[in-house]
């Protein structure tokens, strides 16, 4: 009962993203079984040594430190909706922390990269679709669940600008560059009628061969071969070309507030990785040019 109120609630009242909702769910549901099976059927009774206990069992698993951290914090959510309800005294999570996370490094392409990328898709039907694809990625660093969950509504081709909803349905308008409008209106236009099957109503703006909306796999598999052709040495993914998006944004001058708000994120240290890539950058200047560096 605890479980689905807290679920509700999260949906409801933090109207969390369909995605995020569910990885909520895994996570506290599978540390209710982890404490089911250690006899613990009550998780108001759970205290902190069985959350640590359920984080070594996940490291001994080989989850990564990344994995940890999301299900901690979906566990410590969990109790802190319990906690704001009455239901606990204290949080079994509140002095645990977080796995120390090593930081990869930042993957994006470079600008030659990326015109060689946007240059492949041919003027036939699958063409266009990819072409559309591709522009709008990367003139607006929407993450691919805000790509594949887009209604042709959404876009704005006459003022050029696309709609998203981000996550916990927190909508962002985002501007959209000449060339990501010239393929987007050849696409809708032109393309997109001629995927829908006759009578055939969608609102999806992006849709597969069937006249359907695209799925995420569907996206992937058309990056991934996109990425091949272009000789790219890593594989082409959505948040690849999102990194893209915003390191040649910051290396343009463009300041840290203006891009959190392009990139939807919650908080602006999620943003300042982008700035580490502009530092590196710099630096690299300097030894190359300065006469004493």
């Amino acid at each position: 009962m605890l479980l689905e109120q807290f679920f509700e609630y999260l949906e409801k009242e933090r109207k969390m993203a369909k995605n995020t909702l569910e990885a909520y769910k895994r996570d506290v549901l599978e540390f209710s079984a982890f404490e089911e099976e250690r006899n613990i059927s009550d998780l108001r009774k759970t205290v902190g040594t069985e959350v640590v206990a359920f984080l070594l069992k996940l490291k001994n698993d080989g989850k990564s430190a990344a994995t940890v951290n999301r299900k901690l914090a979906s566990i410590r959510s969990f109790y802190n909706y319990l906690q704001a309800k009455g239901a606990v005294s204290s949080n079994p999570t509140q002095n645990i922390r977080s796995p120390k996370i090593e930081r990869k490094s930042l993957e994006y392409l470079t600008l030659e990269e990326v015109d060689r990328l946007l240059a492949l898709p041919d003027k036939s039907v699958r063409g266009l679709r990819d072409q559309a694809i591709l522009e709008l990625l990367y003139a607006t660093g929407i993450r691919v669940t805000e790509l594949i969950e887009a209604d042709v509504e959404d876009i704005n081709l006459r003022m050029g600008f696309i709609t998203c909803a981000g996550e916990q349905s927190k909508a962002r308008i985002i501007p959209i560059g000449r060339p990501a409008r010239a393929a987007l209106e050849d696409y809708i236009y032109d393309a997109r009628k001629l995927l829908l099957k006759e009578g055939q109503e969608e609102t999806a703006l992006f849709v597969n061969y069937y006249g359907q909306r695209i799925t995420r796999q569907g996206l992937w598999k058309i990056l991934k071969e996109y990425g091949r052709q272009a000789g790219l040495e890593h594989k082409l993914t959505p948040n690849i070309i999102r990194n893209s998006f915003a390191v040649h944004m910051i290396q343009n001058g463009a300041d840290l507030k203006s891009l959190q708000e392009l990139l939807g994120h919650e908080d602006i240290s999620a943003t300042q990785i982008y700035l580490t890539v502009t530092k590196n950058r710099i630096k690299d200047v300097y030894d190359k040019t300065h006469p004493r560096a």
